[in-house]
């Protein structure tokens, strides 16, 4: 790509080793990528470390656009005043020329300064300003938009072509063979038709879909369509994946808190449909280009809802929505709006027009 007599070139010419600073959460950080795409074509040559929290290390140790990880073990070695001290001269030594700040707080800028790295390029918020070499005006307009947007705008203002505009993700080898040696130990085998549920949800039960609804959907899908139901999340969502498991009358798989993030992206690889609240691990399906059917209530599907052809959001039309809040003071209404057959018509169409590409995806599996 030439961006000979352009900004770009004057302002980044000579860039060898590029350092990535990774948003800190698994949805947000999956949105990140095609931005980090944008930063891969305008430096094809260039050597690009992600530096990301432990628990987002898994969607970029296999992708094809980076070339090294760099993990920031915070709670760990790198916790605390002293720990970033010794994570800044950690970096310091790898003699980045670049870093480019996906995440927003003063904290990444202060590192990549304390680093000696040259240029430190991001968008302005946090009073950071002063720690930047190319700070990013926040346009107010793409805060209206899909987060995606939001980090492709900050690298298109530095200069990178924005080329595309829906994350992909890659499945690692470890990851493809440990989701086989699981799915062999839960006695399942490589033809089963897998659902995974995505019941919980970070930042409040606003975003929550009720789990006897999801025990009636698991019951109607096995039933109705021979189904197999496994339920991914995080530990903190264990006591939501038993309430689903407990209401229903079907075989569920209860995952929550027990694989990786690598293991869970292999398993999701797998899955013929992913039904789920807004959560990080909806992002990570879509990404893989596994159906998805994201229930929406409190959040706000144009900013964070999947992205792809195969994806389909739910959601009620109540004033009050989205509010954004944690906490629904009326009880959740449009989440309680939200019908098991609205959810499951929505699943059944995407279930009967995926074969093919359900078919392409394990072939990549393979």
């Amino acid at each position: 790509m030439n961006y000979s007599s352009t900004p770009f070139e004057r302002d980044f010419r000579g860039i060898r080793k590029i350092l990535v600073r990774a948003a800190n959460w698994v949805g947000d950080a999956v949105m990140t990528l095609p931005a980090l795409a944008s930063i891969r074509e305008g430096f094809p040559q260039g050597h690009i470390s992600i530096l990301a929290k432990p628990w987002v290390t898994d969607l970029f140790s296999p992708n094809p656009l980076v070339d090294q990880v760099i993990v920031y073990e915070s709670p760990g070695k790198h916790e605390g005043i002293r720990g970033k001290l010794r994570l800044a001269q950690e970096l310091k030594k790898e003699g980045f020329d670049l870093a480019i700040l996906f995440q927003n707080a003063f904290e990444a800028a202060l590192i990549s300064y304390l680093a000696g790295i040259p240029r430190r390029a991001g968008y302005n918020t946090d009073a950071r300003r002063i720690l930047l070499t190319h700070a990013i005006q926040v346009n107010g307009e793409v805060k209206k938009g899909h987060q995606v947007d939001y980090y492709r705008e900050m690298v298109k203002g530095l200069g990178f072509q924005s080329i595309p505009s829906i994350p992909a993700l890659e499945v690692s080898e470890e990851g493809k063979e440990e989701a086989l040696k699981i799915l062999g130990l839960l006695g399942l085998d490589e033809e089963e038709k897998i659902v995974g549920f995505g019941p919980g949800a970070t930042y409040g039960p606003a975003k929550q879909w009720f789990p006897e609804r999801f025990a009636a959907l698991a019951d109607r899908l096995s039933q109705d369509l021979g189904a197999r139901i496994l339920i991914f999340g995080s530990r903190a969502d264990t006591s939501t994946a038993s309430l689903v498991a407990r209401n229903a009358k079907a075989s569920v798989m209860d995952l929550t808190g027990q694989t990786t993030l690598r293991q869970a992206i292999g398993l999701i690889a797998r899955c013929r449909l992913f039904v789920t609240n807004d959560s990080g691990l909806m992002h990570v399906a879509a990404a893989l280009g596994a159906p998805v059917v994201a229930i929406f209530g409190s959040t706000d599907p144009v900013r964070t809802g999947p992205l792809g052809r195969n994806c389909r959001v739910v959601k009620s039309d109540l004033p009050c929505s989205p509010c954004l809040e944690p906490h629904c003071p009326q009880k959740r209404d449009c989440m309680e709006q939200i019908s098991v057959d609205e959810v499951y018509e929505k699943a059944r169409i995407l279930w009967n027009s995926g074969d093919l590409q359900i078919a392409g995806r394990n072939q990549r599996l393979h």
